[in-house]
């Protein structure tokens, strides 16, 4: 928890330092417009492809299959959303990362090695 909290400090520091000085390069209102597009545009990517995973996820569980995959991609696509929806700079660099299905791959593998790890931990208790 101590962890998590100075992370929201220092990351809340750097968003407010990046405001000002892309600000100062282009003008605070052209800052407000990027801030409120990349929320929309957060919005509409996450809505399509969390849609995209859902349908994949149902197909294979019809089909008796584990949706792995869709699970982690699921966890992505909900994560890079609510940082495309967080105002800031670099929470929309990480959202962009997350959503994406060009980029998602990079961290995909480090969500299920964390899953594993937590299942094996008992943080996560699995029972089928």
């Amino acid at each position: 928890m101590r962890w998590f909290l100075l992370t929201i400090i220092i990351l809340s520091a750097l968003e407010i330092g990046t405001f000002i000085w892309i600000g100062g390069m282009i003008g605070p209102w052209w800052v407000v417009l990027i801030i409120l597009l990349t929320g929309l545009a957060g919005v509409a990517i996450g809505k399509k492809e969390g849609l995209k995973t859902w349908n994949r996820a149902r197909l294979l569980i019809s089909n008796g299959e584990v949706p792995t995959e869709q699970i982690t991609d699921g966890i992505c696509i909900l994560a890079g959303a609510v940082f495309l929806i967080a105002p800031g700079f670099i929470t929309d660099i990480v959202g962009f990362i997350l959503i994406l299905p060009i980029t998602r791959p990079f961290f995909k593998h480090s969500i299920q090695k964390l899953m594993k790890w937590m299942m094996l931990n008992r943080i996560i208790i699995y029972r089928r």
